[in-house]
């Protein structure tokens, strides 16, 4: 016979395991996978009580499937959402969120700091249904003000940013967003809810892709819209029942045995990426390091109000621009050129030559990517590995030294010491040591990593 879970809140780590699980009259352990396309009736009145909406039955995996729900159901628990709806890809969920909501004459403000898709959806997709867009540097809140002084309907934002890591201040930007009408939608793929509840700084969409730390062994594809019941069920759920942007019951059930182990692999992962951060940072190859939690990345202070830890990517810049970024990239041995991430396996990527190519050169220049900028996706490898491979990849790049001129070697008689000690050298002054660079801080609390400790809490909003 299968248990209902307690009453009592559940922490993050159990909600992984065990959120949304829901048991067929096998009583399996492991979540059962329903991969079917269609459900069957008792009836022709069953049938017509179910289309009609006074019967709760499911009835085409487009629209709904158990395997599916139970995935929905962790992720809404997990987030603190009151609703969830699955898509096929991470980039269904951020359209799904947007073209569900708007309609011709509308206006959205989004953050210049998106992913190269995200980007061609606002620039490229909206304005062909009538939808206006203007972009906003997402640090800068004077921008956002000037944006949001005027009617919107819809704030777009990642934070922190894809592939520079910029931070956007999600209390303020939500507080503006409202006054000015629209509704919030933050990509949070990057810090996970473990990392970051955008919700409780006034979003009130959340999307995600989970193929990446969620799946977390780049597996399957699949992405999630989470929100409000009222707006999921009557803005979103129509949206993707008529326009079919539906994940695999198979993707679905993939992610939700991902989900069980997310809370070992994501500490693990943040705290080789703050190592290796570190490491960079003192190498002369490397012009520019970015990880939110070391104490020079430009939004430190923001990192640490908003998230937990400083997250599993790392995004730097190799001197010598393209040719140099390439030969450094060809010589790695263990870590795999690629422009995927969140993945067990460590991933680096090219932004300007990949993810971010078609948002041409003067966008890229806005958003601070050069030829020289790689995007390091973290994974599980033991950290020592990683940093020797990353070594030997900046030694097979650094110039040759100069040659020097051989000098032969030739016997002299050793200088006699001082009779004295009057008569002894004065012994040469010591060099100041050099100040110690800035390292990535830990989270406040160590205990962050056995996720019993909170997020940051956010400030305290109007109207409670």
């Amino acid at each position: 016979m299968a248990k209902s879970l307690p009453d009592r809140p559940l922490r993050p780590a159990t909600l992984l395991v065990r959120g949304g699980q829901m048991r067929s009259n096998h009583d399996e352990t492991s979540e059962a996978l329903y991969l079917t396309s269609g459900f069957v009736y008792e009836s022709a009145g069953q049938a017509e009580e179910t289309f009609l909406g006074t019967v709760q039955h499911y009835q085409y995996s487009r629209f709904g499937n158990p395997t599916t729900t139970m995935l929905e159901d962790r992720l809404a628990a997990l987030e603190g959402a009151e609703a969830c709806r699955l898509t096929a890809t991470g980039m269904a969920a951020v359209h799904a969120s947007m073209l569900s909501h708007l309609k011709a004459g509308d206006r959205v403000v989004a953050s210049r700091a998106l992913f190269g898709s995200c980007h061609w959806i606002c620039s490229t997709l909206l304005p062909r249904y009538g939808i206006t867009c203007e972009f906003v540097d997402c640090g800068d809140l004077g921008q956002w003000k000037a944006a949001l002084s005027k009617p919107a309907n819809l704030v777009l934002l990642e934070t922190p940013s894809n592939p520079m890591l910029e931070l956007v201040d999600m209390a303020a930007v939500c507080d503006l967003a409202h006054a000015a009408g629209a509704i919030v939608v933050v990509d949070n793929v990057f810090a996970t809810p473990l990392l970051q509840k955008p919700m409780q700084f006034g979003a009130d969409v959340v999307v995600y892709s989970c193929t990446k730390h969620m799946d977390g062994q780049g597996r399957v594809l699949g992405g999630a819209v989470l929100g409000r019941k009222k707006w999921v069920d009557e803005v979103l759920q129509p949206f993707i029942r008529n326009t079919g942007p539906s994940i695999s019951p198979f993707n679905a059930w993939v992610i939700l045995k991902g989900l069980e182990t997310l809370h070992l692999r994501l500490p693990a992962m943040c705290r080789s990426a703050a190592a290796i951060a570190d490491f960079l940072a003192e190498r002369s190859e490397i012009s520019r390091v970015l990880y939110p939690f070391r104490v020079d990345h430009p939004q430190h202070a923001l990192a640490k109000a908003q998230m937990a830890a400083g997250g599993s990517l790392v995004t730097f810049d190799v001197k010598g621009g393209k040719e140099a970024a390439f030969r450094f990239l060809d010589a790695l041995k263990l870590v795999d050129v690629s422009n995927n991430l969140g993945d067990a396996k460590s991933l680096v990527t090219h932004p300007a030559t990949t993810t971010h190519m078609r948002v041409g050169a003067e966008e890229r220049a806005k958003l601070g990517i050069t030829d020289g900028t790689i995007r390091f996706s973290v994974g599980l490898e033991d950290v020592a590995d990683l940093i020797a491979d990353v070594s030997e990849a900046l030694d097979a790049i650094a110039p040759a030294p100069a040659p020097t001129r051989r000098v032969p070697i030739v016997e002299v008689e050793p200088v006699p010491a001082p009779e004295t000690a009057a008569e002894a050298a004065p012994k040469p002054k010591k060099a100041p040591k050099p100040k110690a660079a800035p390292k990535a801080e830990a989270p406040a609390d160590a205990t962050l990593f056995e996720l019993t400790a909170p997020l940051p809490e956010a400030p305290k909003r109007k109207g409670g």
